[in-house]
């Protein structure tokens, strides 16, 4: 496919709206599941370490 502007290119020959709108949903996917995995590792993390602590009082 030839584009003679940024404009033809961000057009997509009239599919813009969906490859672009494609592109930006897939992005806030993978956004979000990192968000979701480093809040879920702190959690881990803060657990792991309480009961640690826990243990650790208890000797």
């Amino acid at each position: 496919m030839v584009w003679n502007s940024w404009s033809d290119f961000f057009a997509m020959g009239g599919y813009g709206l969906y490859v672009w709108g494609s592109f930006g949903v897939t992005a806030a996917v993978i956004a979000a599941e990192i968000w979701s995995v480093i809040a879920r590792r702190r959690v881990l993390s803060q657990s792991v370490h309480d009961a640690a602590s826990a243990e650790l009082g208890e000797v």
